[in-house]
């Protein structure tokens, strides 16, 4: 069973403040854990693995275009969640794939106990967001309220069946809470507004973290591979259920996030895995936080 969740619609208060850096950062890459702040909220990059990225699954990415941005020695490709500690709540965005229980460890590292996640954002229903919410069908966070998309959950689980993700759902099923995207954004949870970026899937969202007077957006799988795409939005990756959607709906999102100054965190953008977005000539291009 699902519960609908019931909110006022509210505006999203445009600002041109970013976020601030966490002056003393006690993890590294080594850790695979990055801290920002996002006004008094911290937001942790749990980075889950990282390997040689693939342009193969780039479409009609032509050579010339790929020895253009794609260095001669290859490059890296990364799989993501956040963590947000947030005015006594943890909140996580995204779960990972649950190999290994690494997302679970990033999280304890922090001092944080499955126990303790009090709400998962699901960005999409792809084995590498969903997988880590259970393990052989015991939920891994078993306090936590599941949010999603409506028509996400109803793409992979009634039109398009997707038994991993049902089965990764069905611990959680009095916990499940859908929410619909219209004109005006909805705060989900105090200071997360769902954004619809649909294309890459039906029911594909962001996750804008607000706190004072600073933001930060989570884009989910927005882009794939980074040093290609956001120089070129309109390329698109195999895994977009609808490429020319995606393309379209990559534009429109780098552009709001370039024009407001909204640093960005991406599930597969290489460690720190978030920075700032600036258009550069006919695309734009990633400045990642220091």
């Amino acid at each position: 069973m699902k519960n609908v969740i019931a909110l006022g619609l509210i505006v999203c208060v445009i600002a041109l403040a970013g976020c601030t850096k966490e002056e003393t950062v006690s993890f590294g890459k080594e850790d695979g854990i990055f801290l920002q702040k996002v006004g008094d909220f911290e937001v942790y990059t749990l980075i889950e693995a990282e390997r040689d990225g693939n342009t193969g699954i780039l479409i009609n990415a032509s050579e010339e275009i790929l020895s253009q941005f794609i260095p001669a020695d290859g490059f890296r490709h990364t799989a993501n969640a956040f963590l947000v500690k947030a005015d006594g709540q943890n909140i996580l965005i995204d779960a990972g794939t649950g190999v290994n229980g690494i997302i679970i460890e990033r999280i304890k590292k922090i001092g944080v106990e499955p126990e303790d996640i009090n709400a998962v954002l699901i960005t999409h229903l792809h084995g590498d967001h969903f997988g880590g919410l259970h393990s052989e069908g015991i939920a891994n966070f078993p306090n936590a309220q599941i949010f999603i998309n409506e028509n996400e959950l109803e793409f992979f689980t009634v039109t398009n069946p997707n038994q991993g993700a049902i089965a990764a759902l069905a611990p959680y099923e009095s916990k499940i809470n859908t929410f619909e995207l219209g004109t005006y954004d909805i705060e989900i949870y105090p200071g997360f507004i769902p954004i619809a970026a649909y294309g890459h899937t039906p029911g594909h969202t962001l996750y804008q973290i607000e706190n004072g007077n600073e933001r930060l957006l989570i884009i989910g799988d927005l882009l794939h591979v980074a040093l290609v795409q956001f120089a070129i939005p309109e390329i698109s990756a195999t895994f977009d259920v609808n490429p020319t959607e995606a393309a379209l709906t990559r534009r429109q999102v780098l552009d709001y996030a370039a024009r407001n100054n909204i640093p960005i965190g991406g599930m597969h953008i290489v460690y720190p895995g978030i920075g700032a977005v600036e258009t550069d000539e006919s695309g734009f291009k990633f400045i990642p936080i220091e």
